[in-house]
């Protein structure tokens, strides 16, 4: 039997007239990796500081293991004061060991959080209580401000350790890896899959089918018995009592809902024409620190951009010259008439505290075209961001992180722009608003730009990806995240495999930039090639959408159990295929 660390009964919390969570009961073992999924505004944040004793709850019983050790990540963490103060030395080791994997200095971790990025003070503040070596480890948004090579760090790292962990998490692939159980909070309910995220998703929609189907049941009884309680008084004897006090107890079950979250986003696209965007021979630095060197791309029609790439390599930057929020050095950066921006900032909107939900989307507009001559109201509108009428009146300083960056998303969309640049979308979005996202995102009529960490969203959502290395360094690759990163293991392990001539060896490891795609090569495709290329082409294009296909039904929530087996099966193999056709086409690309 495993050991209970934490076991949790009854808990119950409140703000104000709000229940963010009542009677709840779960336990959590030793070694067990948990996941926490509910919508925002539920409490998930404030769970976690309870179970940390950073705030007090309202009812219930937590029992601890003796003497447990418990680390907490906050998902703002603060990291003031000097934390070797009374370590011992096996824990300053340790700290500098993990702040030198995390590439912080033992300089910058000793300056103020002020003078450091969000992306240094989470790393700071990882490093801390990982060195702590905790049994619990409670993390909230862990990867949030952290880069790509950074959040597959912590995952190989977490996947491996022995200690409990509980986490809240965006990240879809992230919680698939780690978690070997998910919790969802549903109403004020606890739910517990034994599984991962994968799992969950068939699991839960098992459950929503059961429950749907339970109430049908109940209605059809209660029509029955409804009738039975409107006949004459004479009928209910004092022998009928219990079939009065059943009819009440029917009723409540028959007026259950499972409140489908699942809304489809639908807008109809302003045009944009055929000029978009150009570079030519774009520079951009910070002094010694180089952006763009001589940049030069031509951004086609409905192009959906993905771009990553560690923090500081300029990224938002790149975003904001294009906005024309930040000046370049030289060069040319021309615009498209019909081109209107919507832009959606890591910073986020500055929303008046003391105003209603629905007067700060009013302020923007009364109504929201929604094309074909189609309008909503506002409060409609706020409906599809899963605002409901009663919550629209509420007060933006009631508002949790997730729900505040949930209504500037909607203050961007509903200027209906057809082009959008998202810096850093997900951070603090829940996964169900983000599956929304996505599905708007991938029927999108426009251009899109995405700066993103999470590999999920990406891969879901992108034609191709602009990979920042760093000093100017730019490499424009034809396919996702994930299939760069299957592309990049692959090329690293041939030339590990394969001995190396000492000019070979010179050139190994030099990434193809944009400024080079067009160079010309001695080798061309010979007739049969230039036939297997175009087929190619076409291959991908259908198996892509396959896979969007089988994507977009196993996280819709309204496919069948025996769909989702079939699909679920389906999925890797075409994955496989897909890759191994992406692989061939890019060594035959080389050559074009």
């Amino acid at each position: 039997m495993p050991t209970p660390y934490l076991e949790i009964k009854g808990l119950t919390k409140r703000i104000g007239h709000r229940v963010l969570f009542e009677d709840i009961s779960f336990t959590i073992n030793e070694r067990e990796h948990i996941g926490l999924i509910a919508k925002n505004g539920t409490g998930k944040s404030t769970l976690l500081s309870i179970i940390a004793s950073k705030e007090g709850d309202d009812g219930g019983k937590m029992t601890f293991r003796n003497d447990l050790k418990v680390g907490y990540l906050e998902q703002t963490p603060t990291i003031e004061g000097s934390e070797l103060e009374g370590k011992d030395d096996e824990y300053r080791q340790r700290y500098k060991q993990f702040l030198t994997k995390m590439k912080i200095t033992e300089e910058e971790a000793q300056r103020p959080a002020s003078q450091l990025s969000g992306g240094q003070v989470k790393r700071i503040a990882l490093s801390r209580v990982l060195a702590g070596e905790p049994d619990l480890l409670i993390l909230d948004e862990p990867t949030n401000h952290l880069d790509l090579d950074m959040i597959e760090w912590l995952e190989n790292t977490l996947s491996r350790t022995t200690m409990a962990i509980l986490m809240v998490t965006h990240d879809r692939y992230f919680l698939d890896r780690i978690c070997s159980s998910i919790i969802e909070m549903d109403n004020s309910r606890i739910y517990t899959y034994r599984g991962n995220y994968s799992y969950y998703l068939e699991k839960r929609q098992e459950r929503i089918d059961n429950m749907n189907a339970e109430i049908a049941r109940a209605n059809n009884l209660y029509r029955t018995e409804l009738e039975w309680m409107r006949s004459t008084p004479c009928a209910r004897t004092s022998k009928a009592r219990y079939r009065i006090e059943s009819f009440y107890e029917l009723e409540q079950r028959a007026r259950q809902r499972i409140e489908e979250r699942n809304v489809r986003l639908e807008m109809g696209g302003t045009y944009i024409g055929n000029k978009i965007f150009e570079m030519k021979e774009v520079c951009k630095a910070f002094g010694d620190h180089i952006i763009l060197q001589g940049f030069n791309y031509n951004f086609t029609r409905y192009e959906k951009l993905g771009i990553v790439g560690n923090n500081g390599t300029g990224k938002s930057t790149f975003v904001r010259m294009l906005l024309g929020l930040e000046p370049h050095d030289s060069g040319l950066i021309d615009i498209g008439e019909t081109v209107r921006f919507g832009y959606y900032s890591q910073q986020g909107m500055a929303f008046k505290d003391d105003q209603k939900v629905i007067d700060a989307v009013r302020d923007i507009a009364e109504y929201v075209n929604m094309g074909n001559g189609d309008k909503l109201s506002a409060s409609q509108f706020l409906q599809h961001f899963l605002f409901p009428p009663e919550e629209q009146h509420s007060y933006i300083y009631k508002l949790s992180g997730g729900e505040r960056r949930r209504l500037y998303l909607c203050t961007v969309l509903m200027k209906a722009p057809n082009f959008l640049i998202l810096d850093e979308p997900t951070n603090d979005l829940d996964i169900v608003t983000l599956q929304i996202l996505e599905d708007y995102l991938k029927s999108f009529r426009g251009c899109l730009i995405i700066v993103s960490h999470d590999r999920y969203f990406m891969d879901r959502v992108v034609d191709h990806t602009l990979v920042f290395h760093g000093n100017g360094n730019i490499q424009d690759f034809p396919g996702s995240y994930s299939q760069y990163r299957l592309w990049k293991e692959q090329n690293a392990k041939q030339a590990t495999d394969k001995p190396q001539s000492k000019e070979e060896k010179s050139t190994a490891g030099q990434e193809k930039t944009i400024t080079r795609r067009n160079q010309n090569r001695a080798r061309r495709l010979t007739f049969k090639e230039r036939q297997e290329f175009t087929q190619l082409e076409k291959d991908i294009a259908n198996l892509e959408a396959e896979k969007k296909h089988i994507e977009s039904a196993l996280c819709g929530g309204t496919t069948s159990v025996d769909e989702i087996t079939r699909l679920s099966k389906r999925l890797p193999l075409l994955n496989e295929e897909l890759e191994e056709k992406e692989m061939r086409w890019l060594e035959l690309s080389e050559f074009t």
